[in-house]
């Protein structure tokens, strides 16, 4: 066989790849999708389960996923994008970096329901948070850091060293450099990896489990916004879940289509929201 046709053959099987990942996908999607629709209405969406008024709603489980997000996001996000800068561009090539760096990604590979069970005795016991939105966004923080760390870092190595040079060359400081060049640059690469929490956040539930509860009630109008973060909230996935234990397949799709949808849309946001960085144009 000539280096032409294994060429050939090698491109082939990786079409093929891609053709089975974008079809399974596909498949997948239709499926739940076909299963849950007939769920789905306006008042499943917008009123909460109530056996006194004979309901069956999911916006209570809605907003304490959005809540989760957002909160765990917050805190993550910066501490993860912080820790990348400092462990690339200012600590070198230590022992303690290398230590950190592993210790990073022994954390990434622990089972989520040892971060469930820690979160539950540390935060909800220990800090006296008890079963609430914060714990839970508390727990999920330390799941997530690792991957938008390790993303962060992959997204600044990628960025080329004639980038930092010429900066620092024409007078710039190191975080002006980093701040105006490399981090704009390396924007794709961290959205790449807050996305991918985002998605890890929305599907977990073992770890929810142990610290947010299963409350799916609505927040009350006013400071009530503020206090929902210390009060128990029950996410999509931990009603999906209760759900499917209960028999109730046509709800249990139904969430699973919702969840599918709020995560396409926050993947879609977050990508508009990040546009394309035009690092020539920045001083």
């Amino acid at each position: 066989m000539t280096r032409r046709s294994k060429d050939a053959l090698v491109l082939g099987l990786i079409y093929l790849a891609a053709f089975f990942s974008v079809v399974l996908l596909a498949g997948i999607m239709v499926y739940v999708f076909a299963k849950g629709f007939s769920s789905i209405s306006w008042s499943f969406l917008t009123t909460v389960t109530s056996a006194l008024k004979g309901t069956t709603g999911i916006a209570g489980n809605i907003v304490n996923t959005l809540y989760i997000v957002a909160l765990t996001l917050c805190i993550a996000t910066p501490i993860g994008i912080g820790s990348a800068i400092w462990l690339n561009e200012y600590a070198g090539k230590s022992k303690l970096v290398r230590l950190i760096e592993f210790t990073t990604e022994t954390l990434a590979g622990i089972p989520s329901i040892i971060f469930g069970l820690f979160g539950m005795v540390f935060f909800g016991t220990a800090l006296h948070c008890g079963y609430s939105i914060l714990t839970g966004a508390l727990t999920l923080t330390l799941m997530i850091l690792p991957l938008i760390t390790r993303n962060t870092q992959e997204a600044l190595r990628a960025v080329p060293d004639t980038y930092r040079t010429g900066a620092i060359g024409m007078g710039a400081t190191k975080w002006h450099m980093i701040r105006t060049i490399l981090i704009p640059s390396a924007m794709p690469g961290i959205i790449t990896g807050v996305i991918l929490a985002v998605g890890r956040i929305v599907g977990e539930s073992a770890a929810l489990l142990f610290t947010a509860g299963s409350g799916y009630l609505l927040p009350k109008p006013g400071m009530g916004l503020l206090r929902k973060i210390m009060e128990s909230g029950g996410t999509l996935t931990i009603q999906l879940y209760l759900s499917m234990s209960k028999a109730q397949y046509d709800v249990a799709f139904g969430i699973a289509a919702v969840l599918l949808c709020i995560v396409l849309l926050i993947n879609i946001l977050t990508r508009l929201l990040a546009g394309k960085p035009d690092v020539s144009s920045r001083g």
